[in-house]
């Protein structure tokens, strides 16, 4: 199997799997219990946040950790609602935002909240302008993904933080960095967002973990679950240790080499572009910003068609956001491609694993794909 679906997931790395066995196996004490054998395990809890941490380039105790992007993504937006009480009732995002954003929002708007939906480019790209035209007194939330999902087009963040925090005061500003996190590298305390969401499966820790930054800018921010008080009051119930220590270790495990990886997924990329820019019947979708996303059209052969003939040969690669099955890209369709384009769109979505060998033998995939379409 040659992987090329990183961006639904990725393969848990050595110093993840060996931090989570241990946690499994030795480190299995209750980070609450007062005995000695709780206390080590709340040591290494304190350590994974700090590694997390770290890597966001974040305060410690401004980490919260959670099961994952998704519920990040639904603490922020609901934490920011409640936090803001009665100030106003409008809310912005884009139409192109993970459905962990979407979905959220869109219950909030069935409950009388008003949304602007920022509408994109036909290369996926939200402008500082569209966001500037969208703000008003009354908004108290802006909900601007880092890096889109299926296009890989980068958002201006700190840009669009700033505006907002400029022109509304008040306003609170979420960005889910999931595809973004060790990828774009950024600061959490320079970037100016008030609310950053990452998962761990991306960045080639365990699945089942991310973490909620809180700028110090939002005292007494809510609570997302009520009991035991832990990660600071703010999320109760007996952490995840096995998948928090995972994510700590997998996070110190890269950053070292972060350039470099980073670097090595662009050159790849690039190189993938070319080989597909070059075959008569390929289209190349949306501005691929970020450096490990790639949506790819043969238009006339239908996604599962061109899935199949890839895993057939040994490929993995995805129709477009994993968390979207059955349905047409959202992205897509807001960025206003045909429906050929659509409906033959598939995603390739590199790591710092993939190869240039393995990047010719997908081009030779493609071309296979071609093939059948042409006998």
């Amino acid at each position: 199997m040659i992987y090329f679906d990183n961006s639904a997931t990725t393969r848990p790395c050595e110093a993840a799997v060996e931090a989570m066995t241990k946690a499994l196996t030795e480190a299995w004490g209750n980070p609450s219990a007062l005995y000695n054998f709780g206390i080590d395990a709340a040591k290494q809890l304190r350590t994974a946040r700090s590694q997390v941490a770290a890597a966001m380039g974040a305060e410690a105790d401004r980490v919260f950790f959670t099961s994952g992007g998704t519920e990040a993504d639904n603490w922020a937006i609901a934490g920011a609602i409640k936090r803001m009480g009665k100030r106003g009732k409008h809310i912005v995002t884009t139409a192109i935002e993970h459905h962990a954003v979407l979905n959220t929002i869109k219950q909030l708007q069935n409950q009388g909240f008003e949304i602007t939906y920022l509408q994109p480019n036909e290369l996926g790209k939200i402008t500082l302008a569209d966001l500037k035209a969208a703000l008003r007194e009354d908004t108290i939330l802006v909900s601007v993904m880092m890096v889109n999902n299926e296009v890989g087009s980068v958002m201006p963040i700190a840009q669009m933080a700033k505006l907002t925090h400029k022109l509304c005061p008040e306003a609170i500003f979420h960005t889910d960095a999931v595809q973004g996190f060790m990828k774009v590298p950024f600061s959490a305390k320079t970037l100016g967002a008030d609310l950053i969401s990452v998962s761990s499966h991306k960045v080639h820790g365990p699945k089942g973990c991310g973490a909620l930054y809180v700028s110090p800018k939002l005292p007494g921010f809510p609570a997302l679950l009520t009991g035991g008080g832990q990660e600071n009051g703010l999320r109760s119930g007996t952490e995840a240790t096995p998948a928090i220590f995972g994510f700590g270790a997998a996070c110190e495990a890269l950053m070292p080499t972060l350039r470099e990886d980073i670097q090595k997924e662009r050159d790849l990329l690039e190189y993938l572009i070319a080989g597909l820019s070059a075959m008569d019947g390929v289209a190349i979708n949306g501005c691929h910003e970020a450096p490990h996303i790639l949506s790819v059209s043969i238009p006339g052969v239908p996604t599962q068609n061109s899935i199949n003939i890839l895993q057939d040969a040994g490929f993995c690669v995805s129709a477009g956001s994993a968390c979207a099955k059955g349905h047409r890209s959202h992205t897509l369709t807001a960025m206003n491609l045909s429906p050929e384009r659509m409906d033959s769109s598939f995603r390739i979505s590199l790591s710092r694993e993939n190869t240039k060998c393995e990047t010719d033998a997908l081009l030779a995939g493609v071309r296979s794909i071609l093939d059948w379409k042409n006998r």
